[in-house]
């Protein structure tokens, strides 16, 4: 196990086998919350299931071995429901595209990811802004959980008003809410899939789904939706601010996730040359997996924040994602499981994966107008124009725009611009 360093970073196998198994036991939630979330596209769900599993192993160990971190990746919560609900079922673009969006996205971030960009395009954005992407993400997620669980609906006088509160699904949506803000305020380990699992046995005894007849079974084949993307449809003008969206929001994301984890775990200190190297080692793990992710079929590929579980644990070095990866193989074979798991026990975790990125907000220095300007409507605008995209238009360019109108040229830098210059794209092509 020289291979991993363990003796230099003061940790053991058994250390690092026990912080994998938590890191899975807190993530592993994601193979049926995608899988569910995806299929509203028209995706089959039974190849969702097997997909987001095999992208998840394939990119948690790559990272382990290439990067020698304890970081898992899988299918990122945000970008996994602006593909589906904004790009396919919001600009009615099939599925096929948008993976054809996300590989492409991908394909930047691998070029980019062995160059200086990265490191450029965090210098010249703010790190409120930043922090208020993921806000804004969090919302734009969080409304789209509490529009599935029936409990926010259409309503032609106002635009969206209250559902229906004595429909059965709907009620079992809150206790699956009351059951995962429950486990996460306890604090309990892998409070997300215990509380989906717990509402799902609700809903099974109270006959609101019906219970899997067994639990396990063969892997599903990935075939109907693997490498089944239309890059060239996706190659169109028109799509040039979502392609940029894709890549900025899981460069970011990911950013923010690893800064994060590597501070509980003191791997990414920027001010250790082997620690840069780590962070671009792992943003680079993360480039590739998602180009993979697209040819599997599945969304954009990110760093989980869940691994901060594992770190907690002891985990120090790649083999701590490594043998998280390979936990996730057993995931391949529990289709049945997954399948007879309600949507109203899946979506309110993405109200509560939404109130944790939300909470960002509390670091945002609000006092500054630039700042508050462009965070309100980073924040704002996603969920009510149900786009990723157009709130960080909106963002950028009232940032760019107050800076000017202040005079305030130090703030104002080439990646601003740019990223602005870009967001006007999006109402040139609107």
């Amino acid at each position: 196990m020289d291979f991993f360093k363990l003796k230099q970073n003061g940790t053991s196998v058994k250390t690092e086998f026990s912080a994998g198994l938590t890191t899975f036991l807190t993530m592993m939630y994601i193979v049926p919350v995608n899988a569910i979330i995806m299929s509203k596209t028209g995706m089959p769900m039974d190849a969702l299931i097997t997909a987001t599993a095999l992208i998840t192993v394939i990119a948690t160990v790559l990272n382990g071995i290439w990067a020698n971190t304890p970081v898992a990746m899988s299918v990122g919560m945000g970008l996994n429901a602006y593909f589906t609900f904004g790009l396919v079922l919001g600009m009615q673009i099939p599925w096929q595209t948008a993976l054809g969006v996300v590989f492409i996205s991908g394909i930047i971030f691998v070029v980019l990811s062995f160059t200086n960009f990265r490191i450029w395009v965090l210098k010249s954005i703010p790190d409120d802004v930043r922090r208020s992407i993921s806000a804004g993400i969090g919302a734009f997620i969080a409304f789209v959980g509490l529009q599935q669980m029936g409990v926010v609906v259409n309503n032609d006088a106002v635009l969206v008003g209250l559902g229906n509160l004595k429909d059965p699904n709907v009620i079992l949506g809150f206790v699956g809410l009351f059951f995962v803000i429950l486990f996460w305020a306890w604090k309990v380990k892998g409070a997300f899939i215990i509380a989906v699992f717990t509402t799902s046995v609700v809903a099974w005894i109270f006959g609101i789904a019906p219970y899997p007849k067994e639990f396990i079974s063969l892997p599903a084949s990935i075939s109907p939706i693997f490498l089944e993307l239309d890059i060239m449809g996706a190659l169109s003008f028109a799509l040039l601010p979502v392609i940029v969206t894709f890549f900025v929001t899981d460069l970011f994301d990911s950013i923010g996730t690893l800064a994060g984890v590597g501070n509980r775990a003191g791997i990414f200190d920027e001010s250790n040359q082997k620690g840069v190297e780590k962070l671009e080692k792992t943003l680079e793990a993360d480039a590739v997996a998602t180009v993979a992710g697209s040819l599997v079929g599945v969304s954009t590929t990110t760093s989980f924040a869940e691994s901060a579980s594992g770190v907690e644990e002891g985990g120090k070095t790649g083999l701590t994602a490594v043998f998280c990866g390979l936990f996730f193989v057993l995931t391949i074979f529990m289709l049945p499981l997954f399948k007879a798991i309600p949507s109203n026990a899946i979506y309110p975790i993405l109200v509560m994966v939404g109130v944790l990125m939300f909470s960002e907000l509390g670091n945002i220095n609000f006092k500054d107008p630039a700042i508050a300007i462009s965070t309100f409507l980073i924040v704002i605008l996603m969920p009510l124009t149900y786009s990723i995209t157009t709130g960080l238009s909106f963002g950028f360019m009232a940032y760019l725009l107050v800076r000017i109108m202040r005079r305030e040229w130090e703030y104002v830098n080439i990646g601003v611009i740019v990223l602005a210059l870009i967001s006007f794209i999006v109402f040139l092509v609107h």
